[in-house]
Order: C-alpha cells, then sequence, then structure tokens
C-alpha cells in the first residue's frame, strides 16, 4: 500500500506555515517545555525498578485528565486495581485517604471511573492478547491514553519467537505498539525496566552521589536499542532512592522527541526536571507549584 501523498503534503504545509498542532500542555511552563501529550504517539517510560515510575506516570496522567479530559487504559500487572484507585483518589485530595471525607471519597471515586479504566491484571497476557483487549474496550469506551505497565510482565509469544526469533521479538513487539498507537489515534505509554547491569553504573567516588545508581540512557533499556529506535518520545524517571534527602525528588529526563514540531525536546543531559514528592507522598510539585491544579494563564490554582 503506497502513502497518500496529498495528506503528507499537507502535513508538511502545515509545518512550514506554522499551523501544525501541538500537544497538549500542563500549564506548568517549565515541564510544557519539554514534554507535551500528543495523540498517535508512542512513548517510553524507563527506568530502574522501585524508583516511582508508575506513581509519576500516574500522577501525569491524572493531571491531562484533570486539564484535559484525557480518558486513560491502564494495564498494571505490578499493582492492585484498589491500589492504583487509592493513588488518584490522595492525588486529588493531597492527603492519605484515611484522611478523605466521604463525600469527597464519592466525587473522587466518580471522576476517576469516568476518566480510567482498569484492565484485570489476574490474568497473564502475551502483548498480542492485550493489544486486542484494548481494540475491544477502545470500540466500546473512547479512551486517548493507554498506559502498559511494565512491558516485561507479558509472557512471551511463543508461536512468534519461533518464527522470527529472540533477538527480533523485541522489536516486533515495538512496531506493533508503535502501529496500534497510530492506528487507534491513542497515546500509549509503556513502561519499561532498565537491563541488570544498568544498576552498576553507578556515581564514581568524590560525586556527592557516590555509589548509587544513575539514570538509565535509551541503550540500557531491557530489551535493547530498538526501543529508543521505535518509540516517538523516550522518558527517565530517575530517584536516589538510598539517598538521605534527596530521595524525595522525582527527575524526569525527556530523551528523545521525535517530533519537536509539535511540542517538547529533549531536557539537559544534566538538568532533568526535578518533580519534589508532596507529604506522605500524595502528590508531586514543581518549583512549589502543584502539578495538578496550577494554571498558567492566571498562576493560581485551580479548585477541583
Amino acid at each position: 500500500m503506497l502513502i497518500n501523498y496529498e495528506k503528507v503534503t499537507a502535513h508538511l504545509q502545515d509545518i512550514r506555515t506554522g499551523k501544525i498542532k501541538e500537544g497538549l500542555i500542563l500549564g506548568v511552563p517549565e515541564i510544557d517545555e519539554y514534554f507535551r501529550f500528543k495523540p498517535s504517539s508512542f512513548n517510553i517510560v524507563l527506568g530502574h525498578s522501585n524508583t516511582g515510575k508508575t506513581t509519576i506516570v500516574l500522577y501525569l496522567m491524572l493531571a491531562y485528565s484533570i486539564k484535559h479530559q484525557i480518558k486513560w487504559l491502564v494495564f498494571s500487572s505490578e499493582n492492585e486495581a484498589y491500589s492504583i484507585i487509592r493513588k488518584l483518589i490522595e492525588f486529588l485530595e493531597e492527603r492519605p485517604i484515611q484522611d478523605v471525607p466521604q463525600k469527597q471519597f464519592e466525587k473522587h471515586s466518580k471522576f476517576i471511573y469516568t476518566h480510567f479504566k482498569i484492565i484485570d491484571a489476574n490474568k497473564t497476557y502475551t502483548y498480542r492478547e492485550l493489544l486486542d483487549l484494548c481494540k475491544v474496550v477502545k470500540d466500546a469506551w473512547n479512551y486517548q491514553g493507554l498506559l502498559i505497565d511494565p512491558y516485561n510482565s507479558l509472557i512471551k509469544d511463543p508461536k512468534l519467537i519461533s518464527s522470527v526469533g529472540g533477538h527480533e521479538y523485541d522489536y516486533q513487539v515495538a512496531s506493533e505498539f508503535r502501529l496500534f498507537a497510530k492506528k487507534k489515534n491513542i497515546t500509549l505509554f509503556v513502561n519499561a525496566h532498565g537491563v541488570t547491569e544498568a544498576l552498576r553504573k553507578v556515581y564514581p567516588k568524590g560525586h556527592e552521589n557516590e555509589g548509587l545508581p544513575q539514570p538509565l540512557n535509551l541503550a540500557q533499556v531491557e530489551g535493547g536499542g530498538k526501543w529508543g529506535n521505535r518509540a516517538d518520545d523516550v522518558l527517565c524517571v530517575h530517584r536516589l532512592t538510598g539517598h538521605p534527602t534527596e530521595w524525595m525528588f522525582t527527575e524526569l529526563s525527556v530523551l528523545k522527541v521525535k517530533e519537536t514540531e509539535t511540542g517538547g525536546r529533549c531536557t539537559p543531559y544534566d538538568a532533568p526536571l526535578r518533580l519534589r514528592m508532596k507529604l506522605n507522598g500524595v502528590g508531586f510539585e514543581y518549583i512549589g507549584r502543584d502539578i495538578l491544579y496550577y494554571r498558567q494563564d492566571t498562576k493560581e490554582e485551580i479548585k477541583f
């Protein structure tokens, strides 16, 4: 099948004349400069285990739901459904669930039910079985965003491995993820761990973070660099969990932005976005501003 040449040239014309539609913003300029929510995009979120990848991604997803009414489908095999919903409620209320009044609990639960659907993770899936399920849900409930967390929790497809070999398997998966995002016009986030060897790459002697793991790069994602090659955007989540004070900061690095015309760019190598965890772990702030509720146009926080 050949491309639609008129459609392609029309897109180029939009780029040439500055009419290209940019990705959705969070309303925090310093974050929006580097990252946007873009339809039909395949995004990798990589990071070491237990650094809070799922937590920060859920928080950003919720922010897009509040500000742009984005609906999400979530597959998270490492977290119970009640744990995910609890996190979202605590993010909305900004306090532990035990302190949430009944009226607010019901209000937040309704908002989450409207904007989030969670796939039962008490079943194993190959990536194709999961995508088939996501297609069914898409037809019944028109979500705009999908989270697969993490990729290595999906069981290998033995038929595909036997036909393409283990080396090409992950490339095939990444390609099909990318095509799914394009065909269904969704924003797909796939959380990925780093290779085991990456944990051995620590800050050198004399560094302020001496002995602690360094952030991952594109070549260190589990499954190989092919993931970075196929992805539109790549984010790295890093946290110094063993540091006495820095453990409360999540560093978000943007390692790749395929289409800068629609907004976003890579963060400087030595200057990631530093998001500070709120007390009791009920959200994040950036330079003292609440990411969920801050509005750039008024310089104030919106009420939910």
